[in-house]
């Protein structure tokens, strides 16, 4: 791990501290009445830093609720674990039974509109300048910040759920956030409008006691991730494009790297989550996060890693060309070979888990040095969520789709040359210009290069073909409407009638 990782998580680690009263006031389902800090005017900087701890969270980013929505509803993985471990998870998300009761729903729900408006309140105060003690170009970059983190949220929102209230001020009382659904078209609206004063506001590079925090190359990557998903081509290509002509960022780390500790924050790296450990918090939330716990290997004694959840399915691995070392980077095989040192076992294979996915997530696998350090759950391990790979592949994406074959496949030839490293008997470049052919090369691309990530559901929905690739994995249930999720049953009797749920589940 590096120095500079400590440092940024330990300035928002002291921050988050000193702001508990107001985290715990955005955490709280909103009722009755608000109340603020004693020193509202103060302390924006740090209210930025607490978002970034809140970004951590196990209902947004690293646990669960993030894993079923964004994951498990894809032929590549599914709940995993065993059977009596949130069976009701496995239903509703591997098999798509929606029930608006489900808890995961109203939990993300939740910590996404808690980050909203904790957003909302920083953009507020530097809009009224009670931003006392700090600086204009503190509060430049503060805004960009929270509208950035404003965009990601909304995104998430729309992304699962279709319609949702669109909130954009500060919140004094409950009431006030109690409103209806906006337009799909709206809440993209306002995300295009908060990503480009992100990326008007952002530095394109921190210094490295910052690494971690927002730059504009974040902004300009999120900003082509929500175009992907409106399949605006012209949009996509311009955002994209711009990220990888500004020259930022690279692909110099070895791909079976980027997700250890020795990759954490590497040069093709646009944005991913500090977090960390220490002696004294070896297994803590506040500078750490569950994301490991969750998906490790879900065993016994010194493979005790995790809960198990997030496991890769026969399909993912079938997916890799032959070679593809991506594979292995990828998918844990948790079987281990037995020798007979010290034992009448003959050679051969035993399960250590019983865990009935296929394969564990590699991409959280944790140092076993770091381990015996700190705790066998992984709190240290940082949290990718855009890599320069993902956006070279929507340039590659944007492009074949206007028509330019060549820069395509160039874009491609990047993220697969990464891949092959030195040997040149495997994955050999896509030459064709065909751009049906070129389309499949490139969507087969993003399904193993983000193998285990966080889009690929929401790749098939864009694409059309949802219904046709799940059912022919078996998951017959799905049908289209089940792009979107119900709304939490729990926010909708909160409404008292404001909130109506979406109208496939009524």
């Amino acid at each position: 791990m590096k120095l500079n990782k400590y440092i940024f998580a330990t300035l928002i680690t002291s921050t988050t501290l000193f702001l508990g009263s107001c985290s715990d006031f955005l955490d709280r389902s909103p009722q009755g009445q608000f109340t603020e800090d004693d020193n509202p005017n103060a302390l924006v900087n740090g209210k930025i830093y607490n978002v970034y701890t809140m970004m951590r969270n196990y209902n947004v980013t690293a646990g669960p609720p993030a894993f079923a929505i964004h994951c498990f509803r894809s032929e590549d993985s599914e709940k995993g674990s065993i059977a009596s471990d949130g069976s009701d998870v496995a239903e509703m998300y591997d098999d798509f039974v929606y029930t608006p009761t489900n808890g995961l729903l109203g939990a993300y729900w939740g910590q996404n509109y808690a980050i909203i408006y904790q957003c909302n309140e920083i953009l507020d105060a530097i809009a009224e300048k009670e931003t006392a003690g700090q600086t204009e170009t503190e509060d430049i970059i503060n805004k960009g910040e929270a509208s950035f983190f404003r965009a990601y949220c909304y995104f998430n929102l729309v992304r699962a759920f279709g319609e949702v209230p669109l909130v954009t001020y500060k919140i004094n009382d409950a009431s006030e956030a109690n409103i209806p659904k906006t337009s799909a078209d709206k809440i993209y609206e306002q995300i295009d409008k908060d990503l480009k004063t992100a990326e008007e506001s952002l530095p394109e590079t921190w210094s490295t006691e910052y690494t971690g925090r927002l730059t504009w190359g974040a902004a300009r990557s999120l900003h082509a991730r929500t175009y992907m998903m409106r399949n605006d081509w012209n949009n996509m290509y311009t955002a994209s494009t711009d990220v990888i002509k500004k020259g930022l960022y690279n692909l110099k780390t070895p791909y079976n790297e980027i997700f250890t500790d020795d990759g954490e924050n590497n040069g093709g790296s646009i944005f991913e989550l500090q977090c960390t450990a220490t002696a004294a918090l070896p297994q803590s939330t506040v500078i750490g996060s569950q994301f490991c716990e969750v998906q490790g290997v879900r065993g016994a004694g010194q493979w005790d890693l995790g809960w198990g959840w997030h496991m890769a399915t026969e399909y993912m691995a079938e997916a890799y060309e032959q070679g593809d070392p991506r594979k292995n980077s990828t998918l844990l095989y948790f079987r281990h070979s037995i020798t007979p040192e010290n034992t009448n076992e003959p050679y051969g294979e035993s399960p250590v888990s019983p865990a009935i996915g296929a394969y564990f997530n590699k991409k959280a696998y944790t140092d076993p040095a770091l381990r015996k350090e700190y705790t066998n759950k992984g709190f240290w391990v940082n949290i990718r969520l855009i890599r320069y790979a993902d956006v070279l592949l929507m340039g590659a994406e944007s492009a074949n789709e206007k028509g330019i074959p060549g820069e395509a496949i160039d874009y491609l030839e990047q993220v697969r040359a990464r891949a092959r490293g030195t040997n040149s008997n495997i994955l050999p470049k896509v030459t064709t210009t065909d751009q049906g052919e070129l389309r499949e090369a490139i969507r087969h691309e993003r399904r193993v290069e983000l193998g285990l990530e966080f889009d690929r559901f929401y790749d098939l929905v864009r694409w059309g073909i949802a219904k046709e690739v799940l059912h022919a994995a078996g998951k017959t249930n799905y049908q289209d409407k089940n792009a979107l999720l119900p709304l939490p049953q729990t926010e909708i009797d909160k409404s008292k009638g404001v909130l109506v749920q979406n109208p496939d589940y009524q």
